[in-house]
């Protein structure tokens, strides 16, 4: 157990911190549980640079990482989606949700047949977590009906836009171990060409 580990199993332990903050009725409900759900994304981001910087990465901590960061948005977009009370929130909440699932599976799957690598994290993925981020702690921190909760939900659209595309791009990456009758048919094809 390294401080890297450390750091993300704190991340699982904020979920019920956060959820409790977010249903207190108090006014500053708001502002904590997002300040929460900054810090967990700080944590995040630190844990991966200390585990690279210290060479602490360890095997249970590329497997816990991944699911502390999708336990802590999944979480925090059903909160919100439970408070905005609204389709326009939900459509974008769902996509990136089950956009998880996916890419989850498949990189399961993947990591079975030994072809993780061509799953791997990718630059849009990097962006579109970011966007993420930033969408739901303006959604934390700014009540239903407040300028600033609009700003969130035009970023969680974009998040969700962006997730769409690097799911994509991992599909198509991992398309051929998928499908492989149909990729040996285009190669034949292409080669008859």
């Amino acid at each position: 157990m390294n401080l890297p580990n450390i750091l993300t199993l704190s991340r699982i332990v904020m979920i019920p911190v956060f959820v409790a903050v977010f249903y207190l009725p108090v006014d500053w409900r708001f502002s904590v549980s997002a300040a929460i759900f900054a810090l967990a994304g700080a944590t995040d981001w630190l844990d991966g640079y200390l585990a690279r910087r210290l060479n602490q990465a360890t095997p249970f901590g590329a497997f816990l990482d991944p699911v502390a960061d999708k336990l802590m948005v999944a979480v925090a977009l059903t909160v919100l989606v439970e408070e905005h009370h609204s389709a326009i929130l939900t459509l974008p909440a769902v996509i990136i949700i089950g956009r998880e699932i996916v890419i989850s599976a498949l990189r399961e799957w993947m990591a079975e047949m030994g072809s993780r690598a061509s799953v791997a994290v990718s630059y849009i993925g990097k962006i579109k977590t970011t966007a993420q981020m930033v969408a739901i702690i303006m959604l934390l921190a700014f009540p239903p009906g407040i300028s600033w909760a609009l700003v969130g939900t035009v970023l969680l659209y974009i998040a969700a836009a962006l997730t769409l595309w690097s799911m994509v791009l991992y599909l198509r990456a991992a398309w051929p171990d998928l499908f492989p009758a149909k990729a040996k048919q285009g190669a034949n094809t292409q080669s008859t060409d």
